[in-house]
């Protein structure tokens, strides 16, 4: 199939399949070098954002995952405008390249379509919202001081949401941000690092750590600075807008594995002391104690162990660039350990 010079509006997922094969990659988020957009590199595809997120605290180290929230009707922003060209980078891409995402659901293949908009000042169909016409520019406005928009969305294929951000690329003079109602702000972009928190996945200390005993506690903690502030820096370049978002370690659960068991305390939830620890370590002669933070086996495993799982709450805060801040939903990161229980053997002379 030779598109030629077309505007392929993106309806449906069905015919943004059906296209991948006959059309250029970048204008799909291709592998080449238009296809990545980081920091101030430019990309034909409108899944690509350029916001650049760099962890500023925390550690770097070890094994290492992402947070899933505990409201699970919260979702992330599905799109937003960021400035995307430059003057002088609209003029390259138009007479040279020409093929890709003109909007969130709108892609141009052929130079022609590119020139006839932002150089030669014809008007262009949006079919997606009013007004159905856009005017076109003059020599893609060389000479000013700004940059072209263009609405962004993680991911392209979510209709419902997207169809917030659906403008054609749109001229905003620099040091301004357009005044629609999914223009970024701090808030947007700290609602994007949230997935992009990555906080250290460390194994809990218990005591007895290779066989447990049924009916005798298990002592489950944390050394203090085990778990760390974890903290994000989010920054649009060319709109001097920035959030750092904070992931704060505040609350260990624990889940045995089986209902043959109890938890110390009843809740399972063990909160973190002022030190940064989390319970109490185990030391000789406390078996027969209960732990501030542990677990009894009223059963023993028969050849199966049971998967002990430890769900860390992380409280997420942000702070924005206009002095804004608030909350996130907090997040939990789950790990799982082998707890094999034997029965105490007893000898009757």
């Amino acid at each position: 199939m030779n598109l030629g010079h077309r505007a392929v509006p993106v309806v449906a997922t069905s015919l943004v399949v059906a296209l991948l094969g006959s059309t250029p990659a970048d204008a799909f988020g291709g592998s080449d070098t238009r296809g990545e957009a980081e920091g101030n590199q430019i990309s034909a595809s409108a899944k690509h954002s350029r916001i650049r997120v760099t962890q500023v605290s925390g550690p770097t180290g070890g094994k290492q995952g992402s947070l899933s929230s505990t409201d699970v009707n919260w979702k992330p922003p599905p799109c937003w405008y960021e400035p995307v060209f430059s003057p002088e980078q609209l003029k390259t891409f138009s007479e040279n390249e020409g093929d890709g995402d003109v909007g969130l659901r709108t892609s141009w293949y052929g130079t022609e379509l590119w020139t006839d908009h932002f150089r030669d000042e014809k008007d262009a169909n949006n079919i997606f919202r009013a007004p159905s016409t856009v005017k076109g520019y003059k020599n893609y406005n060389l000479g000013k001081d700004g940059y072209f928009w263009r609405g962004v969305a993680p991911d392209v294929f979510n209709l419902d949401d997207t169809s917030l951000c659906t403008r054609l690329m749109f001229w905003q003079d620099a040091g301004t941000i357009p005044d629609d109602p999914n223009a970024p702000t701090p808030k947007t972009l700290a609602e994007y690092a949230y997935n992009k928190v990555k906080v250290p996945s460390t194994e809990i200390e218990v005591k007895p750590a290779a066989k447990s005993t049924v009916n005798l506690p298990t002592w489950v903690w944390l050394d203090k600075g085990t778990f760390k502030d974890v903290k994000v820096r989010a920054e649009l370049p060319d709109t001097g807008l920035w959030a750092e978002t904070t992931a704060k370690p505040v609350a260990l659960h624990l889940d045995p594995g089986t209902a043959d068991a109890m938890t110390y305390p009843g809740s399972g939830n063990c909160t973190i002391n002022d030190d940064g620890s989390i319970g109490t370590p185990y030391t000789k002669g406390d078996a027969d104690k209960t732990p501030p933070c542990g677990i009894s086996y009223l059963r023993a495993t028969d050849g199966s162990p049971y998967r002990l799982k430890a769900s860390i709450t992380w409280q997420i805060t942000w702070q924005g660039s206009d002095g804004t801040n608030g909350d996130l939903p907090d997040g939990t990161f789950d790990t799982t350990q082998d707890m094999n229980v034997q029965e105490i053997q007893a000898v009757n002379r």
